[in-house]
Order: structure tokens, then sequence, then C-alpha cells
């Protein structure tokens, strides 16, 4: 197969220009790069481009009817939601996307979360920043307790690549990790599972590896916080529709959770009356989906690409989703 013109809808989503990409530039003739593109720019974008790549530009019926010439959509990401599967395969489009670059990244991220919520990394910040350690009349603070990890239960909701990487590490550090049942039906029967009642129950920590679905979707709402003990901390680090943000806030107004570190929002960017970025809530960190986004990983996602068109030339195709 004979594929020359690959178009780039938002490089900058990937690449804020410290990656190589000559991996991916050697992968096809001709390439147009762009760092972004809005929907009144894609149509024209697209329209003679043989090969896409995109993070989350939306392709619908109608831009896979004006790519009269495509034949493939990579996606650097796992997630598939902005792209009409069904309407590519109308068009004859394979539509692959990434998979498992990001696993230490994420797995970073998660124990970053946990380390800087139980050892109170924001509030003696704060403290130091006000002058509160200069004034004191002891050697140091110990207004916020702080916990070790050892021996503690971590919940895991969502066991695929990333949940289980978050256990490994989980046990490197001591504690003791609890798997939730899966909600997509029998799994591994080696593996221990229980239900999710019983994990948001006796987890000190719970920490969502679980894709959107509708099942999924506010899975942790008010009746799942209340059902968690009130010193327990929540990370999401999956998607943000799986927590419903407001009642998370309300949990952490009201002391009647530990700690929350989020790194997922249900709208990206956030508006600015985002429930979750009102100013008063305490005990929360958030960083902006970033904990699959160190250079490493980004790295390998690129090249990952690379090698996803150069299969599909030699005919043989990997990570195809459609």
């Amino acid at each position: 197969m004979v594929l020359k013109q690959g178009v780039f809808l938002d490089l900058e989503t990937v690449d804020p220009r410290d990656l190589d990409l000559r991996a991916l530039q050697g992968a096809l003739e001709q390439w147009t790069f762009h760092d972004f593109t809005t929907p009144a720019q894609l149509h024209e974008r697209i329209c003679s481009a043989q090969v896409l790549v995109t993070n989350k530009v939306v392709l619908d019926a109608q831009a896979f009817a004006a790519a009269k010439a495509l034949q493939l959509v990579c996606l650097t990401a796992t997630g598939t939601n902005n792209v009409d599967l069904e309407a590519a395969r109308q068009h004859g489009v394979s539509v692959c996307n990434a998979r498992d670059y990001a696993t230490a990244s994420v797995v970073q991220h998660v124990f970053a979360l946990i380390l800087a919520l139980t050892t109170q990394l924001p509030a003696y910040t704060r403290d130091l920043a006000a002058g509160r350690w200069q004034d004191s009349r002891q050697f140091c603070l110990l207004d916020h307790p702080i916990r070790e990890l050892s021996a503690q239960r971590l919940g895991i909701i969502g066991y695929g690549v990333l949940g289980q990487a978050t256990a490994a590490m989980a046990r490197a550090w001591g504690l003791e990790v609890l798997v939730a049942e899966s909600l997509q039906g029998p799994k591994d029967p080696a593996i221990a599972r229980y239900p999710l009642a019983q994990v948001l129950a006796e987890a000190d920590i719970i920490s969502l590896h679980c894709p959107l679905t509708p099942q999924t979707r506010h899975l942790i709402d008010a009746k799942a916080i209340g059902l968690m003990r009130p010193d327990a901390l929540l990370i999401n680090t999956a998607r943000g529709a799986i927590v419903d943000a407001q009642a998370l806030a309300q949990a952490l107004r009201e002391g009647r959770l530990g700690g929350a570190g989020i790194d997922v929002l249900d709208q990206e960017p956030p508006p600015a009356d985002h429930p979750l970025l009102a100013p008063d809530i305490p005990r929360l960190i958030l960083t902006p989906h970033v904990a699959w986004a160190a250079r490493e990983a980004r790295q390998r996602l690129v090249d990952q690409v690379a090698e996803t068109i150069r299969a599909f030339l030699r005919g043989t195709p990997r990570h195809q989703v459609n």
C-alpha cells in the first residue's frame, strides 16, 4: 500500500517542542503539522489527507465524508470517543489507537498525589509561605497529621494495565491491595476481587483506573462517598466524569473525606465555575490532566504512532478499533 500524505491536526497536545519526531516524519513522505485545529478549519485541512493523526479533534460523519482520500486515522490516545467509528467504517477508513505508552508516568503521578496528601505537603507548604514555621517556638510544625503508607489499604477500581501497575507499586510500598469486582463481568479468577461497596468501605485510599462508560459515569457519587471512611483519600487519573464533582466538593468541605487527588475533570479545559475549582475546598489537589504526560511517555506515544502507520502500510494493521 502506498500512502504519502499525512496530517497531524493537534500536535501541540503531545509535543510542546521537546520530542524527537524523526520516526513519525519518516513514516510518510509528506507531512503537514498543525499545533491546533478548530472545527472551522477541519474540513480544509483533511480534504486531501491519506493519514490523519489526532488526539482530541472530533472526527464525525461529516468529517469522514469530506476526507475523500483518507484511509487511516491514528489516535494519540487510547480513548476513541472523539471519532465516529461507524462513519469511519462506512467510508473504509481504519482507526487505530495508542496503547500502554504512559503506564509508568500515570503510576508515578498516582503516587505523587498519594504521597502529597498523606504527608500533607500542600498544607505545610502553605504554612511555611505564611511564616508559621518561622514564628514557631518549636523546631517543627505538627499541625497537620502525617500518615505512613505501610499497612494501609489501597482499593483499585479498574484492573487493566494501569490498575495492575498501580497495584504492583502499592505492594512495594507495603500497602494491602483490594481490587474491586469488574463492572464488565467475570475476570481472571486467580485475582481476588471484592464487591465495590466493600472496597469503598474498607480502603484507606481509592484509586480509579476504569474507563468512562454509561455504567461508570458518576460511579463515585454522594452515595459511594458516603460508604468511604471519613479519612480516606480518593485518587482519579482515569476520566473526570467517573466522579460526581459536586458531591466530592461537598464531602471535602464537610470533612467527610480525608482528601482527593484529581487529574481529570468532566469538562476539559474546565469552565471557571467548575465545582472543583472553587478556592475554599480543603484537602484537594488538582492537576491539569498531566498524569500521562512525562516526556518519555509522550516520546513512546509518537514513536508508537509511527510504527502503527508503518504496520498499516505493510498490510498488518495493529491497534485497530473499527
